[in-house]
């Protein structure tokens, strides 16, 4: 069967952020050993998967050996669930699971809207004031204040009550950032952002990544055309090892 080309990028990106040589397989799990690994801090394991095949990167080999036992005994979709790997593994600390979802063109449903969508260069006071707002939890998970497109935004006079943006990661992917003030949530203001941002970054020939973990943001995902593929987790063993994602 041919893989499906959005698919098949995802998994791509992931390889190269697996900081060592490692693929995805047909309905298979690889583990490496990868001290380098993106896919997770420092020390921890990092678990992607995409399309039904997962990668696992860890920061030593007898870690590895602990992440292929448990790899083997379950499918590849059960890894990236907490409570499997608290079952079978001495886990310290999780990160995660965070839905992994991607888009292409043709699948791009833009959101109508009658708001006027502003453009603002990333790191301006507006967008700073927005994420004090939002509380550290809120605007750590957005990830705004990380990106490096230019922003998106909705104003009520000057203030900024809704954003998004993109930071450029490899393989000409764009990680999505979106964040609404807590005043103004529930009322399709991030679809609007978003739906700007996400046209941006197709424009520029940009894979659309959307990572999340709330319900809310996902739905609004979904309503602008997302697919989701797979999921990351990310988890620190008891022994200084970890599995990781999120």
């Amino acid at each position: 069967m041919t893989p499906d080309p959005l698919i098949a990028r995802a998994q791509a990106l992931w390889q190269d952020l697996a900081g060592a040589p490692v693929e995805f397989g047909r309905s298979s799990v690889s583990v490496i050993v990868s001290p380098r690994s993106k896919l997770c801090p420092p020390s921890w394991c990092g678990v992607v998967v995409l399309g039904g095949a997962g990668i696992i990167t860890v920061p030593t080999a007898a870690v590895a050996v602990q992440l292929r036992k448990v790899a083997a005994a379950v499918p590849p979709a059960a890894l990236v669930r907490t409570d499997v790997l608290r079952a079978e593994l001495p886990v310290a600390e999780v990160l995660g699971p965070a839905t992994l979802a991607y888009l292409s063109s043709s699948d791009f449903r833009p959101m109508p809207t009658d708001r006027t969508v502003t453009r603002v260069s990333a790191g301006r006071p507006c967008l700073l004031a927005l994420l004090a707002r939002a509380g550290q939890e809120d605007a750590g998970e957005s990830g705004l204040d990380e990106i490096s497109s230019p922003a998106f935004v909705v104003l009520d006079g000057v203030e900024v009550v809704a954003a998004a943006g993109y930071r450029a990661w490899p393989g000409r992917t764009a990680h999505m950032s979106v964040l609404t003030g807590p005043e103004h949530r529930s009322r399709g203001l991030a679809k609007t952002v978003a739906s700007a941002a996400v046209a941006h970054a197709l424009d520029a020939g940009l894979m659309p990544q959307w990572r999340a973990r709330p319900e809310s943001s996902r739905r609004v995902a979904h309503a602008l055309g997302f697919q989701e593929v797979g999921a990351q987790l990310s988890v620190r063993l008891d022994d200084g090892g970890g599995v990781s994602g999120g």
